[in-house]
């Protein structure tokens, strides 16, 4: 089986072809411009050291800074941060935002660590990246076990390095740390944006639009409760512990009423269970994955009958499952795009910290909108004109944006 980088780096091959793009830009962009791995030592609260390995992968940085998150998980591999690298510089070019890719990790399980233990951790990963990172250069962020809190740590450890206090070396603050309004839910609102545009260029509107999302975190709650205010109907959610189905469609508030109290969606009253792979098979308008990697595969694809798939998790269909969602009719809006709303807002609150401002909420929500739509729309028209999948078009477009802004 290829492995994520791997995977990656096919996407970019063929698509490359598509957009008739030049074999040195291809081979150059198939591999990072660098990669760091570094040693993060964490006096534990024992007064036992450990070492614990890092990476940052800095993919491209043709367009702009390099731009990514950072992830503290037991499974963070070098082939993954090499995969979800190049995912970002494709991300930053398709809508627009002048960024490169870049992302980190550190392998380790945060949830043996006390908040001591974490707060050290997060100050040792960035002095070690210190010298490679910076508001000009590399820009982290949050990701997978990584939060605001952990960004305000590492901005002050930054700073303690360096001797600068540069709010825009990492983004996804606390908002008196020189976060940006509108972060927490940007990855959904974008997620929004994009499905509304899709279908108002088939003549209709998310109004009564049936709709299944596996995973209720941030992305997946948040995108829940912004499409049923625009008149959806959330027919069934899963997270890790279980999926709840109702046909005539749930009240989302009470949903995320019971999830908090409950820590899970399952068991949610007057709804009735369902699996993950039951799930992904409804009849409806939208399917969303918005949790794992590699829920849609050869395995399961040809039980899926959604008009569309929007892709807010990250790598959620395999290679070979898009082809038959292509053959099936089955429109995918790929994760370059459909979660690109989190990056864009990423690089507003960077904008905000480097210009000394603070913008509203609404601002920053009427910055994104047109961002997101636009985006959409260039990525169906080339998708039309060449007859080809929606990810292959986003590819294609982001490649040719990268490709012209190569150094001479």
């Amino acid at each position: 089986m290829s492995s994520a980088f791997e995977n990656a780096v096919n996407v970019v091959r063929q698509a490359a072809k598509i957009a008739d793009i030049d074999e040195d830009v291809v081979e150059l962009l198939s591999r990072p411009q660098r990669i760091v791995r570094v040693a993060v030592p964490v006096y534990m609260d024992s007064g036992e050291l450990k070492i614990f390995d890092g990476f940052r992968v800095q993919h491209n940085n043709w367009r702009g800074p390099y731009k990514g998150g950072i992830r503290f998980h037991q499974d963070v591999s070098e082939d993954e941060v090499k995969a979800l690298a190049t995912w970002m510089s494709i991300k930053c070019a398709v809508v627009d935002i002048p960024l490169g890719g870049g992302k980190g990790g550190v392998i380790v399980d945060p949830k043996g660590l006390s908040q001591a233990e974490l707060e050290r951790l997060s100050r040792a990963y960035i002095a070690a990246v210190a010298p490679v990172v910076g508001p000009q250069v590399d820009i982290p962020a949050p990701d997978v076990n990584t939060t605001a809190q952990i960004m305000d740590w590492m901005a002050d450890e930054y700073a303690k390095v360096t001797g600068d206090w540069q709010p825009g070396v990492v983004t996804g603050k606390s908002i008196d740390k020189g976060g940006s309004q509108g972060r927490n839910n940007a990855t959904a609102q974008g997620g929004v944006y994009v499905l509304q545009e899709y279908f108002k260029q088939k003549g209709e509107s998310l109004s009564g639009k049936t709709m299944a999302i596996q995973g209720f975190g941030n992305a997946g709650s948040v995108f829940a409760n912004l499409a049923h205010e625009l008149g959806a109907k959330i027919v069934a959610v899963s997270d890790s512990k279980g999926g709840v189905y109702s046909a005539s469609g749930f009240s989302v508030a009470a949903l995320s009423e019971h999830k908090k109290e409950t820590s899970s969606v399952a068991g949610f009253e007057g709804s009735s269970a369902i699996s993950q792979e039951a799930l992904l098979a409804l009849d409806v308008d939208v399917l969303v994955p918005a949790a794992l990697e590699g829920v849609i595969t050869d395995a399961n694809v040809e039980n899926v009958k959604a008009r569309v798939v929007l892709e807010l998790a990250n790598g959620p269909t395999t290679p070979e499952a898009d082809v038959v969602l292509f053959e099936k009719n089955i429109g995918v809006i790929p994760d370059v795009l459909a979660n690109a709303g989190g990056v864009t807002v990423s690089y507003f609150e960077w904008k905000q910290n480097l210009a000394d401002e603070s913008w509203s909420e609404g601002e920053v929500l009427s910055k994104l909108e047109p961002i997101m739509k636009d985006a959409l729309s260039e990525v169906l028209s080339v998708a039309r004109e060449k007859n080809i999948n929606l990810r292959q078009a986003a590819y294609a477009l982001a490649l040719q944006r990268i490709s012209a802004a190569r150094p001479s």
